[in-house]
């Protein structure tokens, strides 16, 4: 290792689950370091609403949150001709603001840095010949390197749970503000949403089961076209000129080899969307949050806390999980 820059605790990613990670770390006295790809404020595509108890997690209070907050205390939800009004105290934030604002708040020093490769050595690990540390922490959403080098064989992807999401987020005065959710029309294997953002922005998505997609010859982007006549349509939203991106993550299964050694996973790199909702923000810094207390007071890392469902009811999220997975 010499010759690195050496670091007790290098965390792969500064989205919630990294910076929540670097949050705690610090907190504990543990020094830490977050590399990513990106500099940040980053643009980052995800609906973006987060849930009450990710606010206690994160010990948020929404009155000195400094950017863009909305709350919904209902939910609007659509199944095929059937429409109502859901229950559920949720909120809605831009995750470029809100990424950067946590990642800032952690403290951690930042170093902008693809990572390519990982290795163990000495009883710790190398990145790229020029980092190393004693505990590495997978934060790096899908597509983790530490993943990549250290966990493919000993937690492999769920192809049959990979979701599939095109979506944007857009400059629009909307005048609904209320969430919207449609499940399943058209046959999607999925939801589409409508998600408006404090100060102007809303987001619009679809998701679906990749593999469901596949199988049936069918695009996400022909149910995008769908999507964003509909919203036409029901007045909603009066636009042509979408320009959506697309993403891909897992939901949570039960391969769950998320520590080898003092290496971690933790968010997306460990595939913990909710198996209902397919919800990401949430799971992702609970397990960034417990990766840090493993590391620093020894601690088991279980996700036995993280739950893998967004709702409350277990008949609707039983039923949303057959519907969306097989299971």
């Amino acid at each position: 290792m010499s010759g690195t820059e050496h670091c007790r605790a290098i965390i792969v990613g500064g989205g919630p689950a990294g910076s929540s990670c670097a949050w705690r770390l610090r907190r504990h006295g543990v020094e830490c370091l977050v590399l990513d790809q990106a500099v940040f404020p980053r643009e980052k595509l995800c609906a973006g609403w987060i849930t009450p108890e990710c606010l206690r997690d994160l010990e948020l209070d929404p009155e000195s949150y400094p950017h863009s907050f909305l709350t919904f205390e209902r939910i609007r939800v659509h199944l095929g001709p059937l429409g109502f009004a859901m229950a559920a105290t949720q909120h809605s934030i831009r995750r470029v603001e809100f990424d950067a604002w946590l990642l800032e708040r952690s403290g951690a020093p930042v170093v902008q840095h693809q990572v390519k490769s990982i290795r163990a050595e000495g009883g710790g690990y190398v990145i790229d010949d020029r980092f190393s540390c004693d505990y590495v922490v997978g934060a790096g959403g899908t597509r983790c390197p530490v993943h990549r080098n250290l966990f493919r064989e000993a937690n492999p992807r769920a192809r049959e749970l990979q979701a599939l999401a095109l979506e944007q987020e857009l400059p629009y005065e909307w005048s609904d503000a209320d969430c919207h959710l449609w499940f399943f029309h058209k046959r999607l294997p999925g939801y589409s949403w409508y998600v408006p953002k404090a100060g102007g922005h809303l987001n619009l998505g679809v998701g679906a089961m990749a593999a469901r997609l596949k199988r049936r010859g069918e695009s996400i982007h022909d149910h995008w076209n769908n999507f964003t006549g509909q919203l036409a349509r029901g007045g909603l939203v009066e636009r042509e000129d979408y320009d959506p991106a697309g993403y891909s993550y897992y939901l949570r299964h039960g391969v769950e080899t998320l520590r080898l050694d003092n290496a971690f996973l933790a968010g997306d790199a460990a595939g913990l969307a909710t198996r209902d909702l397919c919800e990401g923000i949430g799971p992702a810094v609970r397990s960034g949050l417990l990766a840090a207390d493993a590391i620093a007071l020894g601690r088991p890392y279980s996700l036995a806390s993280v739950s893998p469902w967004s709702l409350e009811n277990r008949l609707a999220r039983n039923w949303l999980d057959r519907r969306l997975t097989g299971g």
